[in-house]
């Protein structure tokens, strides 16, 4: 009888360890539709905007590289730059169902602006600054 009852607990806790594991190969194999998760849909007009801002400026980067009014080091610290505004921005629009709301979205363009400036002064197209009265424009920045 003691046999007996061991093979019972020993059929039932492989049986327990066993399913979950059958359960988690079969998921993989087989999701539902109602499994399937949609990856975040990034809406709204700040987000396109906020999108097309940052790759108006990605764009002036590579013209100012191939014009060779700036170095490879700047235009990948400007990239980096960049990216990393547009990675915070999915980050922003992740947590808040698709969208951004509107003091992040003015911090983001006020860091975007930033980049965009810089590349400005490192292509000595920044908004000058003086008169010219002790001899010349200074780039603003």
């Amino acid at each position: 009888m003691r046999a007996s009852t061991s093979l019972k607990t020993a059929t039932l806790a492989a049986a327990l360890i066993a399913a979950p594991l059958a359960g988690a190969s079969a998921a993989g194999r087989h999701k539902g539709t109602l499994d399937a998760s949609d990856p975040t849909d990034f809406t709204g007009p700040r987000v396109t905007s906020l999108i097309q801002q940052i790759q108006g400026v990605d764009q002036g980067i590579r013209d100012a590289r191939e014009a060779n009014t700036i170095s490879a080091a700047e235009a990948q610290q400007l990239h980096m730059r960049a990216a990393h505004i547009s990675l915070a921005a999915e980050n922003v629009a992740a947590s808040d169902r698709g969208r951004i709301p509107a003091a992040q979205y003015h911090d983001l363009l006020r860091r975007l602006d930033h980049v965009d400036q810089k590349l400005m002064v490192d292509t000595g197209s920044g908004f000058l600054m003086g008169d010219g009265a002790d001899g010349g424009h200074y780039p603003n920045g």
